[in-house]
């Protein structure tokens, strides 16, 4: 799993630009709500160590809690059945 490492909003929407490029998966194309899940993310980075996806629980066991970490195991499968991840940061 290539779960993002960034330390910062330039560097996590730099891992976002170059995870898109490498997958075919898009952004949501909505300004302001890759703003606010940015924001989350950073959040939970900062709140857990790690950048949870802020849609989801963060439990505190870690080894279950490495599935939510963005992108989460869930995003592909989310964005086949739906044309978007839970979040609505990446869509079809």
């Amino acid at each position: 799993m290539n779960h993002f490492k960034s330390k910062n909003e330039k560097e996590l929407r730099k891992d976002i630009e170059k995870y898109i490029r490498k997958t075919g998966i898009k952004v949501n194309p909505d300004k302001k709500i890759v703003d606010t899940i940015i924001k989350g993310l950073l959040e939970n980075k900062k709140k857990h160590g790690e950048l949870y996806c802020p849609c989801r629980i963060v439990t505190g066991n870690k080894e279950k809690d490495k599935e939510i970490i963005c992108p989460c195991v869930f995003h592909r499968g989310e964005i086949e059945l739906q044309e978007h991840c839970k979040c609505f940061l990446f869509v079809k």
